[in-house]
């Protein structure tokens, strides 16, 4: 099965589909990227909202969140990569995703007004953030500096 995204930041395209693994190419400001998307994922990313969002960070693990918006190209490639987290670190960590459009109460909190952002909590406290789409490795590193 073929899909085809097209918006302001990038087109990208289905390739094939092998069991678990989407290759996905995506031309972003003139450079053809291919993305490997793993979709056999142990573990899903929590939902969070304005009316979950303080018990979620008070958690006794460190927590991931991702404020990300649908029509978020950046946010889209990202996406994939913070639902394999949660799956890379269910029970180490906890791993969830504000939608910014639905949730702006927690966004205006945080003074988020590029996204993707992704802000690592530990004790209820920010103890890390990232601005822009990254690496799935640039994530680990950070949530593995909170688990150790």
């Amino acid at each position: 099965a073929y899909e085809t995204i097209d918006n302001n930041y990038g087109t990208g395209v289905y390739l094939r589909k092998q069991k678990t693994l989407y290759l996905r190419w995506f031309n972003i400001r003139r450079q053809r990227v291919l993305i490997f998307i793993n979709t056999n994922i142990m573990s899903k990313a929590i939902e969070i909202t304005d009316s979950n969002f303080e018990e979620i960070i008070n958690s006794d693990k460190p927590v991931l969140v991702d404020f990300w918006a649908e029509w978020c190209g950046p946010c889209k490639m990202i996406g994939p990569v913070v639902e394999e987290l949660a799956g890379d670190y269910d029970g180490r960590a906890v791993i969830g995703k504000v939608n910014v459009d639905e949730n702006p109460n927690v966004s205006a909190k945080f003074g988020i007004r590029s996204i993707p952002t992704l802000l690592v909590f530990k004790g209820g406290e920010i103890v890390d953030k990232q601005v822009g789409a990254v690496p799935k490795g640039v994530l680990s590193q950070k949530l593995d500096a909170q688990i150790a």
